[in-house]
């Protein structure tokens, strides 16, 4: 156990700094669109892009934040055995607590989604096809979002991954945390559906 702690340890730091990248706010900014978070739910993430209006900048929004988690995961399989779980962790605490935005990130969706097809593609697909399936039905990011990361343990449980399930639920529970917010919208029926602005 004691020679795998340096691949551990090696393997939460590379996930954190890959997983902290505020794409969004990156994006935003070279795109001259000023700081994101000033902008709708404050949010960095691609759904708090799609409200400036530029749907182009909102999908590589979301396509860089799902890789940084795909990333993560995948240069631990390759130089840092046995460790996958813990960069998979460090992308998704990186993306959610930046310490480069005083540890104020994103809700980790699309991150989420790109630690999973690294961790084992399956729970990826699944996660994905609720994902998008939930957006498709309902309009609402949000939704889709709390849908897909109630799917990963389930998923996980289901491929017989049982060592991914505590994680997962961690991360889910932590997604769910996130959007304490959006679930109070969407119980009250206020909470917008993609396209629409929110105040």
């Amino acid at each position: 156990m004691t020679a795998i702690w340096p691949n551990i340890i090696s393997a939460l730091f590379l996930g954190y700094l890959l997983g902290s990248i505020p794409f969004g706010l990156l994006l935003t900014k070279a795109a001259g669109g000023g700081d994101i978070r000033d902008i709708g739910s404050g949010n960095i993430g691609a759904t708090n892009v799609l409200r400036t209006g530029r749907k182009g900048l909102a999908a590589l929004t979301l396509l860089l934040d799902l890789l940084k988690g795909l990333a993560a995961v995948w240069l631990a399989q390759r130089y840092l055995p046995g460790a996958m779980s813990f960069a998979a962790a460090g992308a998704f605490f990186g993306h959610l607590y930046p310490v480069w935005l005083k540890f104020k990130g994103g809700k980790g969706v699309a991150t989420y989604a790109g630690i999973l097809f690294g961790l084992f593609w399956e729970i990826g697909a699944a996660y994905a096809i609720t994902w998008v399936g939930a957006l498709l039905i309902f309009r609402i990011s949000s939704v889709s979002g709390l849908l897909a990361a109630l799917m990963a343990p389930i998923a996980a449980a289901y491929f017989r991954q049982f060592e991914l399930v505590p994680l997962l639920s961690v991360c889910t529970g932590i997604i769910f945390w996130k959007h304490q917010a959006n679930i109070k919208n969407i119980i009250n029926g206020t909470e917008p559906k993609i396209g629409k602005s929110k105040a």
